[in-house]
């Protein structure tokens, strides 16, 4: 059956149907062509430290020399990246993409458990560790392939300033744990080290793998989605046709709060605006919002990317509405349902529709943005962009008519080429005409604009972030006084929703205090059960398995 594209007619003025995923061979490809372009301009910017694209140029290319010609390291090598928003993250990164290598990657913020997983799985050969996050790295490393090791302060880019922050980090705010990890060498040497090797040519084709992007897995278990450069150029070149009508050369400033480790911001943000010759401001913590208006006040910004909890918060943050948003043409909300409240909010406060997009780990991410004139907030997540289809299927695999509500699929260059070493998974969300299966519970309306009704049945979305209740109650299964654990997810205004877990005690004297602790230890924040409910028993089919959904149903709407 033939996809039918109403989203054509109703394309923003001068966005093409279709974009051109080989203009650039790779993502090394169109960062030089940026560099050429836009040398002397302000590229990434971060605790008052700014990287032109010549330096970041310079430094990119000593640290793709010293992982070449000082650790010998050979094509398609995985280098996991374990830090947050800092100078030293593009830097890294744009190094192992331009030594043709496989980034990977990590959460900062994973547990021993998770790291050790990812690690594992990956066979990552180089980790490079923030100092904060080192003795959780020190924990995993005996049992993993791991033979490098990189070290870095949150300073240490940052000149006299970044010394004083160091210090400050580690002996006042205590905020850097003692570890130990023999053979570690600081990033600021590898660069030294790199600047006494020259750089080899290396082919970096479009079909080699240029990010191992983990994602939540329904068993419970990380995927590493494979995302080849082809994947990553084809999805920058569709959003940049998507918002390229609503920017000026060289002239953007964009908000980069979002985590680049996070496939959102590492696309829109990383990728899309280097093309713009953009300047990237990091922001590290945005939680502190306080600190994060405090910083927006500085900077004459004219784009800011987020997640919906990222806009409620900073529209609940005093001194926000004294920001100055002359400048901000692009505000883009995604990872997570943007409610309709802070949609409005944002728009009365700023003057700039927050416009909903819509992707996955899978798709580099960006499959659907709503146009960039929108007038105001409409409930869709847009249209599908230049070069992607869509279609809503049934539980038999048949495309559905206008209207109809079933599983949304997609297809377009932008799609991973499978999840890493895990041909059954990849089987089953690919299916035999190259369609995408989402899991996401979907309609489409007669001008081709999508609408999410329900999402996949069990995931929960916190803060832009997939919770998979398996994974939750793997671990708090392992608790010698749990008997039965289901999770939900339950709605919250501030994330969107926070997990719940349902539990039937083996030991009577078992504590939700208990429970909560034994999560702290073994499960990343966004991760741990927020609510925590003892009963007798836990509803199941006729055939045992735990029902998710009667709990689900259960819960205030």
């Amino acid at each position: 059956m033939s996809v039918e594209r109403p989203w054509l007619d109703h394309y923003p003025a001068g966005v093409p149907a279709q974009i051109d995923p080989d203009e650039y061979s790779s993502i090394v490809a169109v960062m030089e062509t940026a560099i050429a372009s836009f040398r002397d301009r302000p590229a990434f910017a971060n605790f008052g430290k700014t990287l032109t694209y010549a330096e970041i140029d310079t430094l990119s290319a000593q640290f793709a020399a010293y992982l070449l010609g000082a650790l010998r390291l050979r094509k398609g090598d995985r280098v996991a990246i374990m830090m947050p928003n800092c100078l030293q993250y593009p830097v890294a990164t744009f190094g192992v993409l331009r030594a043709g290598l496989t980034v990977v990657n990590t959460n900062p913020m994973y547990t021993a458990r998770e790291l050790r997983h990812q690690l594992v799985d990956s066979g990552a050969k180089v980790l490079l560790v923030l100092d904060n996050f080192g003795d959780t790295a020190a924990e995993v490393l005996p049992d993993t392939s791991v033979q490098h090791v990189i070290t870095t302060g949150l300073g240490d880019m940052l000149g006299v300033k970044g010394s004083v922050m160091n210090f400050v980090l580690k002996y006042i705010k205590k905020m850097v744990p003692e570890y130990r990890i023999h053979g570690a060498v600081r990033f600021n040497e590898t660069l030294k080290l790199g600047s006494r090797h020259s750089l080899p040519d290396i082919d970096v084709g479009p079909e080699d793998i240029a990010f191992l992007q983990y994602t939540g897995g329904t068993t419970g278990v990380a995927k590493g989605a494979m995302l080849t450069h082809r994947n990553m150029v084809a999805n920058m070149q569709q959003a940049s046709a998507w918002v390229g009508t609503n920017v000026t050369l060289g002239q953007e400033i964009i908000i980069t709060a979002l985590p680049l480790y996070h496939i959102f911001a590492l696309t829109a943000n990383g990728l899309v605006f280097m093309k713009f010759g953009g300047l990237n401001h990091m922001i590290t913590n945005p939680r502190d919002m306080p600190g994060f208006v405090k910083e927006l006040k500085k900077v004459p910004f004219t784009a800011i990317t987020g997640v919906n909890t990222l806009f409620n918060g900073l529209l609940n943050t005093p001194g926000f509405d004294e920001v100055d948003f002359s400048k901000l043409r692009l505000t883009l909300g995604g990872g997570m349902a943007v409610q309709r409240s802070v949609a409005e909010r944002w728009k009365k406060t700023t003057g700039c529709t927050l416009i909903e997009a819509y992707g996955l780990t899978e798709t580099a991410p960006a499959a659907c943005i709503n146009p960039m004139d929108l007038a105001e907030y409409n409930g869709a997540i847009g249209l599908p962009i230049p070069s992607t289809d869509a279609c809503i299927k049934d539980e038999d695999g048949n495309m559905l008519p206008v209207g109809e509500v079933g599983e949304l699929c997609l297809k377009g260059p932008q799609v991973m080429k499978g999840y890493w070493q895990l041909p059954r998974e990849t089987a089953d969300v690919m299916d035999a005409d190259g369609w995408l299966h989402t899991g996401d519970i979907a309609r489409m309306d007669a001008n081709g604009f999508f609408y999410v009704v329900d999402r996949k049945k069990d995931m929960i979305l916190v803060s832009g972030f997939n919770v998979y209740p398996n994974e939750v109650e793997d671990v708090i299964a392992m608790m010698p006084g749990v008997l039965e654990v289901a999770a939900i997810g339950m709605d919250d205004e501030h994330s969107g929703e926070v997990v719940k877990v349902v539990v039937v005690k083996k030991d009577p004297s078992l504590t939700a205090e208990q429970v909560s602790a034994f999560a702290r230890e073994n499960l990343t924040g966004y991760k741990r059960p927020k609510v925590v409910e003892f009963r007798s028993e836990l509803p199941k089919s006729n055939v045992g398995k735990i029902l998710r959904r009667e709990l689900r149903d259960e819960q205030p709407s």
